[in-house]
């Protein structure tokens, strides 16, 4: 293959599709996590930062709770991992509610 340039009018129309590109920042980030420049770092960071909602933890305790009474009577095999799997997320919500609380320092008189 050679190395030959483009007419003029391509090559002009080359670089501002090429700018419009560099500037569409949805567009860079999709290309590099495909192409595998990147890895989802920001993602994994958010996730890990976030605290859950009380309300949401509540609902999977609440659910933990049916998954276990319904896996005890039954003994089927998927409502047990299916509980193994909510209860999982139960304790780690719970965990990182609670987490704030063991940071606080407790005023001295």
């Amino acid at each position: 293959m050679t190395a030959e340039r483009h007419p003029e009018h391509q090559q002009r129309v080359l670089g501002e599709l090429e700018h419009s590109l560099r500037l569409d920042r949805a567009f860079r980030i999709r290309w590099q996590l495909r192409c595998g420049l990147t890895r989802p770092r920001r993602h994994v960071r958010a996730v890990l930062t976030h605290t859950p909602h009380p309300l949401t933890v509540a609902f999977l305790a609440v659910l933990s709770g049916t998954l276990l009474v319904v896996g005890l009577r039954t003994s089927t095999p998927g409502i047990v991992w299916a509980f193994a799997g909510v209860w999982a997320l139960t304790l780690v919500g719970v965990l990182r509610l609670l987490c704030p609380w063991t940071d606080r320092v407790p005023n001295d008189p």
